[in-house]
């Protein structure tokens, strides 16, 4: 599969083996202006959407402190499924935590509001404590047939993508063997290696960036696509997007669970 990791066969056996009767929804990630800011923060474009209202070159220095420690741990360490604490002291820990602060600060928690939104994608549950209602067909109860996964297909390189997820603190939502990177293959065909994989009758796929590329791909294989924004204030960046929004996006592909519970 190229540039790639997957999910062993036997767990991805088992997530569609546990749906037969019920239903699957594939969360299909951007990373970079996505889940995290990078690019943005490098080239002022994140601060540019403020119109003043944000320091610019904080911003790049940010995004340069970013590209350090990414750098450095791909080239000293990487053990991504035994983590970081394992191999790296307090201090380098504290530097890595604060870094992560300052720029959900500067981003206004973009970073963590997008974390807690890959958990309610997991879940399927609203936050009690937010305005975030449950997409159309999600089921609160934990007795109910309906499973969810998060898979991120990235355009960068594959080690320096699991280092992101890393030091990012996206690890523990997303698996290793969950990310892909299309570098060398293209989003369509990594697209197509996901709907192989999870193939059961009510599964469900939804792709959630900023680039044309996972557009296209998206649009290729019919799926909805759900664009994230940079400009403060809009309902699809982070904090904003909601699991009532992207549920609009699937019910606009495959209508609405509900109506075809009561055809039955």
């Amino acid at each position: 599969m190229g540039d790639n990791l997957h999910v062993p066969h036997e767990e991805t056996k088992g997530i569609v083996e546990d749906t037969v009767d019920g239903r699957l929804d594939v969360y299909i990630w951007d990373m970079d202006e996505t889940l995290i800011l990078l690019k943005s923060l490098l080239n002022g474009m994140y601060a540019e959407a403020f119109n003043g209202l944000k320091d610019a070159q904080k911003g790049v220095e940010i995004g340069k402190m970013w590209e350090k420690h990414i750098l450095d741990l791909c080239d000293s360490h990487f053990f991504y499924e035994q983590g970081l604490h394992n191999f790296f002291d307090q201090e380098t820990m504290k530097l890595w935590d604060e870094l992560y602060d300052v720029t959900d600060k500067y981003t206004d928690g973009w970073l963590s509001s997008a974390r807690a939104f890959l958990e309610q994608c997991s879940s399927g549950k609203k936050d009690a404590t937010s305005s975030v209602a449950p997409a159309v067909g999600v089921l609160d109860s934990p007795d109910s047939n309906y499973q969810q996964v998060n898979v991120l297909v990235t355009s960068g390189s594959l080690i320096p993508s699991l280092v992101k997820c890393l030091l990012f603190r996206l690890d523990g939502i997303i698996t290793h063997g969950n990310v892909y990177s299309s570098w060398e293959v293209g989003k369509v065909q990594c697209f197509q290696w996901i709907k192989e994989r999870f193939s059961c009758s009510n599964v469900r796929f939804c792709v959630i960036g900023d680039g044309w590329e996972e557009c296209e791909a998206a649009q290729a294989m019919r799926w909805p696509f759900v664009k994230i924004d940079l400009r403060p204030g809009s309902s699809h960046r982070f904090p904003g997007l909601t699991l009532r929004t992207v549920g609009y996006y699937f019910s606009v592909v495959y209508g609405s669970p509900d109506a075809e519970d009561d055809k039955d």
